[in-house]
């Protein structure tokens, strides 16, 4: 399923621009990146569940698939804050990103199903490692390579979250590197 897209209106909450200066000082550090995230993921997590965090065209999603609202981006590239909406049953391919991502669920639950690629050298298969269930508060940082998943709102309600990548999405277009259409089995 691809997500629907839309770029920031560059208009900011209070909130969010206090998240976008503290992100900042975290990227600024240059730092690698699985610590980054780590660190991006601390800023991150006082600021999920408070109602000033996204405006309201940033709440919106849409009824075919899950959206995507471009909230910031940083003028030299370091990073991109982008609030995802799913409503129930809305989810992802399985893929990987091409930066280290900090993912917060600010309202209702997200699935994540974690993989590994498993290959002989002819041939290769997904093989499950863990499945989260992240309720509102929740915070994952993670960096590549082995950042294989799918996410998903397995529950009744919207919900929202806020995704924070180590590259500028409104050039690139996207945070994922591959999206894998293996065989996946539910082996650990």
């Amino acid at each position: 399923m691809t997500p629907s897209a839309t770029v920031g209106s560059g208009r900011l909450t209070e909130r969010m621009t206090a998240l976008v200066g503290e992100v900042r000082a975290v990227v600024d550090r240059g730092l690698p990146p699985e610590l980054t995230a780590y660190l991006v993921g601390e800023r991150l997590a006082p600021h999920l569940r408070e109602s000033d965090l996204l405006t309201e065209d940033q709440r919106e999603g849409d009824p075919d698939r899950y959206r995507q609202h471009l909230v910031h981006a940083e003028p030299d590239g370091g990073f991109s804050i982008v609030a995802l909406v799913w409503l129930p049953g809305q989810y992802t391919p399985i893929h990987d990103h091409v930066a280290w991502c900090v993912a917060g669920v600010h309202e209702g639950q997200e699935s994540e199903t974690r993989y590994r690629l498993v290959s002989d050298g002819r041939t290769a298969h997904l093989v499950e490692t863990e499945h989260v269930v992240a309720p509102a508060g929740s915070v994952a940082a993670f960096a590549p390579p082995g950042d294989i998943h799918l996410v998903r709102n397995t529950g009744t309600t919207i919900a929202h979250s806020i995704h924070i990548y180590g590259a500028d999405i409104s050039r690139l277009g996207t945070s994922v590197r591959r999206t894998y259409r293996l065989p996946a089995d539910g082996r650990r």
